[in-house]
């Protein structure tokens, strides 16, 4: 100051300072502690979630309650007799509306939500419980599939028989007069690889009744049948009610709703697919969908020409004229001839890197290799691409004569599991154990299951085919469905050798009316509630579910109490049971379909 004397303003700005100071640190001190506080306390809750998965503890008083979603009481009404066969995505009646270019109008073309029924489907007139496995691979009710057409257009190939009361099935076909048991027999003399655990899974398409993959059964080898709705003939539904593994679709122009190198075997006994058609656009989606170092097998035009072509309303220049454009076609898209005899003829996809290369170097080359514009296992509504998916390293670890040999390949992690979001061979594992557990707990709330009163099993929201894997020793076989919406697993399951596919819950399933025994749900409300309707959810599941079938459902209780009200809307019995360990946040529904009749049958 002017005046000479010191000034305590410095002193008291200090002081304030130092004050602020000691309050800031102290302030933040305590924040540190509370959010170590918060966040121990989150870590304990996550924590205890993962416990009661993998310990048979009591559930804790403290856990969060859930107030349940309630919903009105609902009686849903008959349909007409005329929804018997009812398909509602490849709908006869809807037909004209689709285009008839390489048939897409038999491909899937679902009903807006306006146009969705709220109805019950009956059964025939005279429906029966079906027969059980494994008789019903021989016979089945004719008044459970009443349709003459077939028997009376295949009576002479031996496809099936009407006797009285049943339909049989004497294993007859097109390319298998001497019957399907001899035929098989020759298609392993020319694959040795079918006998020794080698090959396990197989897709057969234009299937008939599904004789080949019946038979196949017995050779340990799983076959899924695939044929397209039609006015007559109802394949699918005949291989189904026989107990054999089928699904409705066709190869028009979009992929077949399965990952790529998914399936060790392709089987084709002539289906009338037009393969050398379209810039072999059909083999494109075989090479896609079977594995490398897989199998493709065609019986029929044009193979054996020469002998056979006098029987295939055609002559042999035209028949020798499609071989070799097969051939050439086959070769340009990385497949080698195998062996073949008489009727039958195998090619075998390659898994080498060099022809591949080729292909990619080769500017000119038809068909081209793909890139990478669209991922290889994106298969829900996506169309068919006139170029070759090359196996990349990861893939060809897959690859057949890779992986390990059926039974052992059911318990080992896949390659592609690192394709998962979180997945690793520890994690199958774990699911594993988990489902083991959980299955045992199932046979005990429902002990049809593991019995032959149940065969056809769907389990409609898989991850890595758990639930599928605790099954295998018993008489039945299991449908994967892995969510469109969800992590691709389906991979991993084909690795394991078991079967599925894709599917949205938002939509009908690709298979007819009354064509499972148990259809087994895990938390799909939970993950799906936002975007699919309850409600048409179980009306769908009514609908393909047998009269006398089960339901497993495992869900969060807050649907339990609106699940268990449709569910007696559409007639259900239910009773709801506890988890293996008695959570309070989950709970078990089994109901068992009631076996009803139209009030306004005609016999």
């Amino acid at each position: 100051m002017k005046s000479g004397k010191q000034s305590s303003q410095p002193e008291k700005g200090t002081s304030r300072i130092l004050s602020l100071t000691v309050l800031f640190i102290a302030f933040c001190g305590f924040s540190f502690y509370l959010g170590g506080i918060f966040c121990s306390e989150r870590d304990k809750i996550e924590a205890k979630d993962v416990t009661r998965t993998t310990t048979k503890a009591v559930a804790s008083p403290k856990e969060p309650t859930v107030t349940p979603i309630q919903i009105k009481s609902v009686s849903f009404p008959e349909c007409g007799s005329e929804f018997q066969d009812y398909t509602p995505c490849t709908d006869p009646k809807r037909w004209k509306k689709y285009g008839v270019h390489r048939l897409s109008f038999l491909e899937r073309h679902c009903p807006p939500v306006y146009e969705k029924n709220e109805c019950l489907i009956p059964p025939p007139d005279g429906y029966k419980p079906p027969i059980r496995w494994p008789k019903s691979r021989e016979q089945c009710w004719y008044r459970n599939v009443p349709y003459d057409w077939i028997n009376k257009q295949k009576s002479n190939q031996h496809w099936l028989k009407k006797e009285g009361d049943k339909f049989h099935f004497p294993g007859g076909g097109t390319m298998f007069p001497r019957g399907v048991s001899h035929y098989v027999d020759l298609m392993q003399d020319l694959i040795p690889e079918m006998k020794d655990g080698t090959v396990r899974t197989a897709i057969d398409t234009g299937c008939g009744v599904a004789s080949w993959g019946g038979d196949l059964l017995d050779r340990g080898i799983l076959s899924l049948s695939l044929a397209p709705r039609d006015n007559h003939e109802a394949q699918v539904q005949f291989a189904l009610e026989r107990g054999i593994p089928a699904i409705l679709g066709i190869i028009s122009t979009q992929r077949l709703p399965f990952p790529s190198n998914a399936f060790d075997m392709a089987h084709c006994s002539r289906c009338l697919i037009p393969w050398t058609e379209f810039g072999g656009i059909y083999l494109l989606e075989i090479h896609r969908i079977v594995r490398p170092g897989g199998f493709w097998v065609l019986s029929g035009p044009p193979v054996n020409y020469n002998r056979r072509w006098r029987g295939w309303n055609t002559t042999m220049e035209d028949q020798k004229s499609d071989y070799n454009k097969l051939q050439s076609l086959l070769t340009s898209m990385c497949f080698k001839k195998y062996a073949q005899k008489d009727d039958i003829a195998v090619w075998q996809k390659l898994s080498d890197k060099s022809c591949y290369d080729k292909i990619e170097k080769n500017m000119e080359a038809y068909p081209p290799k793909c890139d990478d514009s669209i991922e290889p296992d994106s298969a829900w509504y996506t169309p068919l691409r006139p170029c070759v998916v090359a196996p990349t390293p990861k893939v060809k670890k897959s690859g057949l004569g890779s992986i390990p040999k059926w039974p052992e390949r059911l318990n080992v992690a896949p390659e592609r599991i690192g394709d998962v979001h979180g997945g690793s061979a520890s994690g199958l594992k774990h699911d594993d154990g988990k489902w083991k557990n959980r299955v045992k707990h199932y046979k005990k709330v429902l002990p049809a299951l593991g019995t032959d009163k149940i065969r056809n099993v769907m389990d409609m929201n898989t991850v890595y085919g758990g639930f599928a894997a605790a099954l295998i020793k018993d008489p039945i076989w299991v449908m994967n469905v892995v969510s469109s919406y969800s992590a691709n697993s389906l991979p991993v399951v084909f690795d394991r050798g078991l079967i599925g596919t894709y599917h949205d819950w938002c939509e009908a399933f690709s298979t007819y009316p009354r064509t499972y025994d148990l259809l087994h749900l895990d938390s799909l409300f939970t993950l799906e509630s936002h975007r699919c309707e309850m409600k048409y959810v179980l009306l769908e599941m009514d609908r393909i579910l047998r009269p006398s079938g089960y339901v497993i459902i495992r869900e969060s209780s807050y649907f339990m109490d609106a699940i268990t009200t449709l569910a007696k809307g559409m007639r259900w019995s239910c009773r709801k049971e506890e988890t293996e360990y008695a959570v309070k946040s989950e709970k078990i529904l089994v109901c068992q379909k009631k076996l009803w009749f139209s009030s306004n049958q005609t016999s």
